[in-house]
């Protein structure tokens, strides 16, 4: 009897497995197909688009975090001209200083005719710089000139003070050029003599030019000094 009871519960077995099995059905995989074939039709995204997304004043180069993949354009600087008379070279060394602190070019104004010892001897009444000087239309030559004036900006004029004035052959120099929407400033070189208006006959003559402070300097001016009143017109 055990035996029978045995054998029919084994057939119950068998026969509750196999229509668990004819129940089951293969998984569907046809949405997943649309859903592929779908992404497939949709249209690319042309980069136009997206830039489209951007803030407004973001430019297309622009990153999303602001940066710029361009090279940021720096301004042009001005071009700088130191030119200067020195006739005991003690405004030669100013003029070197000022135009290695702002890289600037330099000229010398070289007389035609080179002053002597004599020429210079303010004691004598009869000298070459002293009837010079007592003669405001007198214009001494100068040897050369500068090539291609135009190309630049700002124009630095220095002189050693004779008489208080300007030395008649700056106003040589000044005459000599067009520096009409230039900016120039003055600067000379004496032992005792302020600024002054050293520089007011060369300001009549330089018409349509911009002018700024001008200043003197001692001859032993050292390189701190002259580019502290150089930074400080804030021509760059």
């Amino acid at each position: 009897m055990k035996k029978i009871v045995t054998i029919l519960l084994a057939l119950v077995m068998v026969l509750t497995l196999a229509a668990c099995a004819d129940n089951s059905e293969p998984a569907d995989n046809s949405k997943n197909i649309d859903a592929l074939q779908n992404a497939e039709d949709q249209p690319s995204v042309p980069s136009e688009a997206k830039n489209e997304s951007r803030q407004p004043g973001e430019t297309p180069s622009e990153a999303a975090d602001g940066t710029s993949s361009e090279p940021d354009q720096e301004p042009a600087g001005k071009k700088i001209l130191v030119a200067y008379f020195s006739a005991t070279n003690n405004t030669e060394g100013v003029a070197q200083k000022l135009a290695d602190g702002l890289g600037a070019d330099l000229y010398e104004i070289t007389p035609e005719q080179p002053y002597t010892d004599e020429d210079l001897d303010y004691g004598d009444s009869d000298s070459r710089s002293s009837v010079e000087m007592d003669d405001p239309d007198a214009r001494p030559a100068i040897s050369g000139s500068v090539e291609n004036m135009e190309q630049y900006d700002v124009v630095f004029i220095g002189y050693p003070i004779w008489w208080g004035e300007a030395p008649r052959i700056m106003s040589t120099f000044i005459e000599s050029y067009d520096f009409s929407g230039k900016t120039l400033v003055a600067f000379c070189t004496s032992a005792s003599s302020g600024f002054g208006n050293s520089d007011s006959a060369l300001r009549s003559a330089a018409g349509g030019a911009a002018w700024l402070d001008g200043h003197r300097f001692s001859a032993g001016a050292n390189s701190d000094e002259v580019m502290e009143w150089a930074n400080g017109l804030g021509i760059n």
